[in-house]
């Protein structure tokens, strides 16, 4: 029950996150706002993370599955901020909400987690809730020339965070989450800066007020660095599989906030939207995915 909590507790900081994005976006590009808020995950988190466990020495064998997982977690970060201007809201809450199919496929591929029959069951549920909350919030869905590119590029952004999910969750029974997320940001984060160097220089950082900064801050620290923290010790615990279902949560507790504290609407829909992805949470949440062992991987046994 614990570990459902806690992945509960994560799609609530990231439920949190859009609106809280919103307000720094309003003052800073998109570029420079995700590579400041990866810097401050970067900087802040090592210091915290470094301190919270005893650090392992990274075998040989594990460093290729750290290198791909830091590599999704960095195409992820550039994808989703080039395609979410370009295509629209209710294209990326679909896209993105198909998660959990993209992580069953990776693990089908690489053998890595075998899946009953009822956890796919729970997916499609899961998926057929978020279909329904983006038709009760109106959000535009479109396929029109203007947004295929911005739709793929998503589509490209949900698959690197796929990959993310389930080659870190390979490292956690060796590893603490602690350590696994530290090597992951710095190696994205890196990444990252290199690539938007260009705009993070062009960008009038003295001229940001407080509450863009604040933004910044609390982007950087909870969704972004304590999120993915407890993210990775989920998948460890659930299977990468079964957590991902948690990924379809944030917008229920998005659209509950815009509710209580906004005044936006919650209509029928919505209500219906979010009973049928916690149907699709329970329905999945006692059956088992088995992992599988590879060659080279080690501690992948949950």
């Amino acid at each position: 029950m614990q570990v459902h909590l806690i992945l509960a507790f994560v799609a609530f900081l990231w439920g949190l996150n859009p609106p809280a994005m919103k307000i720094g976006l309003l003052y800073v590009d998109p570029m420079p706002y995700n590579a400041i808020r990866m810097l401050v995950a970067l900087v802040v988190g090592w210091g915290v993370l470094r301190r919270m466990a005893s650090w392992q020495p990274l075998r040989r064998e594990d460093w290729k599955v750290l290198l791909i997982s830091s590599l999704g977690f960095f195409f992820f970060q550039l994808f989703f901020t080039a395609g979410v201007q370009m295509t629209t809201a209710g294209n990326a809450s679909l896209i993105l909400g198909c998660l959990p199919v993209s992580v069953a496929i990776i693990n089908h591929f690489h053998r890595l987690e075998r899946i009953s029959v009822m956890v796919m069951v729970g997916i499609l549920i899961s998926i057929a809730g978020v279909v329904i909350m983006v038709a009760g919030t109106g959000k535009e869905i479109s396929l029109s020339e203007g947004h295929i590119i911005g739709t793929l590029i998503l589509l490209a952004a949900q698959m690197s965070y796929g990959y993310y999910t389930v080659f870190s969750r390979l490292l956690i029974h060796g590893y603490s989450a602690y350590q696994i997320t530290a090597y992951i940001l710095l190696i994205s984060t890196g990444l990252f800066l290199i690539v938007s160097l260009p705009s993070v220089l062009a960008t009038d950082w003295q001229s940001v007020p407080w509450a863009g900064w604040i933004s910044i801050l609390y982007s950087g620290l909870f969704p972004l660095c304590l999120g993915n923290c407890l993210w990775i010790w989920g998948t460890g615990i659930l299977g990468s599989t079964k957590a991902s279902l948690y990924n379809n949560l944030p917008p229920v507790f998005a659209v509950a906030i815009g509710y209580l504290f906004l005044g936006e609407s919650f209509g029928w829909l919505q209500f219906m939207g979010a009973v049928i992805i916690f149907a699709g949470l329970y329905i999945a949440k006692g059956r088992g995915i088995k992992p599988t062992t590879k060659k080279g991987i080690s501690n992948c046994s949950n």
